[in-house]
C-alpha cells in the first residue's frame, strides 16, 4: 500500500459497521479535527472511477446534506436482485434504500453504490446511534441515519463500478483488473 503512496490503519475488531472502523482511523489520525469530511471507500470496489469519488461529494456543496452517497442507473435484473441495493432519489436526496424493488415508487430508483462522504460531526453522530429497527431488518446501515432524520444527499453516476461482493466475483474482478493492467 506504501509503494502505491497510501498508509493503513488497523483498527479494532469489534467493530460492526464500515462507518465505525473510519471513526476510530480519523480520530487517530486526526485528533485535532483538522479535516471535516472524511470519505468511507471499502475495498469492495476495486475500480472506482476517481471521478465517481469526486461525485461523492458534490452532495455536500448542500449544508443541509449531512451524508452523501452515490448511484448509477439500475441495470437488467438489479430492481428484483437483493444484492443490488436500491435508492430512492428525489432532488438529489436519498428518499429510501432496499434490498427489493419495494421502495422504489414515488421517485426516482438507481442502483446504491456503497460509497459514503460525511461531514465528521454526522459520522461522530450516526455512530452513536443505535442500530435502528428497519437497519436491523433490512441489513443497511444507512437506514439508521434515515431513521434519525439525517440528510443523505447522492450523487449521480453513469455506471456501476466493478464490485466483489460474494466469493465468485473475486475471480472475475481479478481478471477484469488484469486486463486493465492494475
Amino acid at each position: 500500500m506504501r509503494a502505491a503512496g497510501g498508509e493503513a490503519e488497523l483498527t479494532s475488531a469489534a467493530h460492526t459497521t464500515g462507518s465505525d472502523r473510519i471513526f476510530e482511523a480519523l480520530e487517530r489520525r486526526d485528533p485535532g479535527g483538522i479535516h471535516d469530511i472524511v470519505v468511507n471507500l471499502q475495498g469492495d470496489l476495486p475500480a472506482i472511477d476517481p471521478a465517481a469519488l469526486r461525485a461523492v461529494l458534490a452532495p455536500l456543496d448542500d449544508a443541509q446534506v449531512q451524508i452523501a452517497t452515490l448511484a448509477s442507473p439500475l441495470g437488467p435484473g438489479d430492481l428484483d436482485d437483493p444484492h443490488a441495493v436500491k435508492v430512492r432519489v428525489r432532488d438529489g436526496r436519498a428518499l429510501g434504500f432496499s434490498r427489493g424493488a419495494e421502495d422504489c415508487g414515488g421517485g426516482d430508483c438507481r442502483h446504491h453504490i456503497g460509497v459514503y462522504a460525511y461531514r465528521r460531526d454526522a459520522l461522530a453522530r450516526f455512530i452513536a446511534l443505535p442500530p435502528s429497527t428497519a437497519e436491523r431488518a433490512h441489513g443497511l446501515e444507512q437506514l439508521r441515519a434515515m431513521d434519525a432524520g439525517m440528510a443523505i444527499g447522492v450523487g449521480l453516476v453513469d455506471t456501476f463500478p466493478l464490485g466483489v461482493d460474494p466469493p465468485a466475483d473475486l475471480a472475475r474482478a481479478r481478471e477484469e483488473l488484469g486486463a486493465r493492467g492494475r
